[in-house]
């Protein structure tokens, strides 16, 4: 399991019951993503075989390859802001007590939950422009606003999680510091 330690588990709900749930859906998402990749990469292999033996190429794969990974890039944000992979500069802040450090890393974590809330915002107003028009792709005619939905659970969950870090930092949950194993 990875995500936050907690000092300690307060009952049924409280955060470690939390952590837990966060862990499981950033790990599921990543999942479906990395599924997703595969499934682009067969796709790719498929047409590139098909194409040199001259028999032709599955039809949008293009398509395939920049909705799929387009949506593989929003479903594996969550598991990277669980994780804490984001590039972080601590070249000044590395000499400041470990509470500010936490105060700081708390801060950061709460402009990241504000930036997802904000793309999270705007994805949504794509998807319902996109349904409106019944907007769909040129080749293979998938209607682009079901594209919308996974970029918008990510951003969801890239949010709740960078919030639920920074809630733990601000306490001063020592282990929340760190990533688990």
């Amino acid at each position: 399991m990875s995500g936050i330690r907690d000092a300690g588990d307060y009952g049924r709900g409280g955060p470690a019951a939390l952590n837990r749930l966060l862990d499981l859906l950033c790990w599921s998402a990543a999942a479906l993503a990395g599924l997703l990749v595969l499934g682009v990469s067969a796709a790719v292999a498929v047409s590139v075989t098909l194409r040199a033996s001259g028999l032709g190429s599955v039809r949008g794969d293009f398509e395939i390859v920049s909705i799929g990974c387009g949506v593989a890039a929003f479903l594996f944000l969550p598991l990277c802001q669980w994780r804490r992979g984001h590039i972080a500069v601590d070249l000044f802040s590395n000499g400041l007590p470990q509470r500010w450090r936490d105060a700081l890393e708390g801060a950061w974590e709460l402009v990241f939950a504000l930036a997802w809330i904000v793309l999270g915002w705007r994805l949504l107003a794509g998807l319902l422009d996109t349904y409106e028009y019944q907007d769909r792709s040129m080749l293979l005619r998938l209607p682009l606003w079901t594209l919308y939905l996974p970029a918008l659970f990510g951003t969801a969950l890239s949010a709740l999680v960078a919030l639920r870090l920074a809630a733990a930092l601000w306490r001063g949950a020592g282990p929340a510091r760190e990533v688990m194993e």
